[in-house]
């Protein structure tokens, strides 16, 4: 099978698990605003009720996020009662179109970052981050380039050198097609002087499945979260060889890509986004209650534990962060050819 014929095939996949999984998630999302009214509480203050939907499957980053925020709602007294609804599939793009269907709902957040950028481009989402409202920017991760611990490459160098030589014999594991793995991917092969589209990536519905493949010898690099691939390093069976960050990240001995004369300089942010047609005095509100929440310890060991970055942005500066984000991620998707 041809690189064509293969992206055929899989974008056709993608088109019905994406009619699927909408099914599913209207369904979830559905039932989880008529709890919420039927408990009797005025749902319309957020205070009483949250729903943090969660467009991606349990377990991931974008997960992470909303248990550790649900924690801090709770522990510091901010929401009585916080909701996680999981909406996975398309990049991202499945959670998207149900918190859009939402609209005027003012006790409703959906964790978005990154990833959803590249997923609206790959799956021609009819939603974009325009449709919805932001709230917040919490913070920022760093990607990993891996390899198995008896893999020849011991550094960036060799990894390129193979890279260029050639690419499409280096097979690359990571998440999602148009995803933060893939998006860097792109980025590095840009840099060193090679086609984007030919970078032999091979994606996974997670890193964790990334990390089996690699080390079972079916992909020969793995690019992920560093929190996806922290535990096989620390062991020894994976050899880190960068990251993403722009300068080291404290807590994370790797180098950066920059120190090893690369430039692709990728955060993965997390953030946090409300329905369209709330008011802007409800707009004010979740923002007041997610600054709450960001303010609180149990947020800042968050940050410290996951060796997360605090971007924390809010009002005009979130907005102007969020239209040149969408500008550049959207110019990558398009060098590798998935718009």
């Amino acid at each position: 099978m041809d690189r064509d014929e293969g992206k055929s095939d899989l974008m056709s996949k993608q088109r019905i698990l994406r009619a699927v999984g909408a099914a599913a998630a209207a369904v979830v999302v559905g039932a989880a605003v008529v709890n919420a009214a039927q408990t009797g509480e005025d749902t319309s203050e957020a205070r009483n009720r949250l729903t943090v939907i969660v467009p991606a499957a349990p377990g991931g980053g974008w997960d992470l996020v909303a248990r550790e925020s649900q924690n801090a709602y709770r522990e510091g007294d901010i929401v009585a009662n916080t909701q996680v609804v999981n909406v996975p599939g398309a990049g991202g793009t499945i959670g998207l179109a149900q918190t859009v269907r939402l609209e005027g709902s003012a006790n409703t957040l959906m964790v978005t970052g990154t990833v959803m950028i590249g997923g609206i481009v790959v799956n021609n989402s009819s939603h974009s981050l325009e449709d919805v409202t932001p709230i917040a920017r919490l913070a920022d991760d760093y990607e990993v380039v891996v390899v198995p611990a008896d893999s020849p490459y011991q550094d960036m160098g060799d990894l390129t050198e193979a890279w260029r030589e050639d690419p499409g014999a280096l097979a690359i594991g990571g998440g999602s097609l148009g995803g933060t793995d893939h998006l860097l991917a792109g980025m590095i092969a840009r840099d060193i002087g090679s086609d984007p589209q030919d970078v032999n990536y091979i994606p996974f519905a997670g890193g964790g499945e990334a990390l089996t493949s690699l080390l079972s010898g079916s992909v020969d690099v793995g690019i992920s979260g560093y929190n996806e691939f922290s535990d096989q390093i620390a062991a020894g069976n994976v050899r880190a060889l960068a990251v993403s960050a722009e300068e080291r990240v404290p807590g994370i001995d790797v180098p950066t890509l920059a120190e090893q004369d690369i430039d692709a300089v990728l955060p993965n942010w997390r953030g946090v986004m409300a329905p369209p047609g709330i008011t802007e005095e409800e707009r004010a509100h979740l923002t007041e209650i997610v600054t709450e929440m960001h303010d609180t310890p149990e947020w800042a060991d968050t940050l410290e534990r996951n060796r997360w970055d605090d971007t924390f942005q809010t009002g005009e500066e979130f907005d102007t962060f969020l239209t040149s984000e969408i500008e550049r991620i959207t110019a990558v998707t398009e060098e590798l050819g998935l718009s």
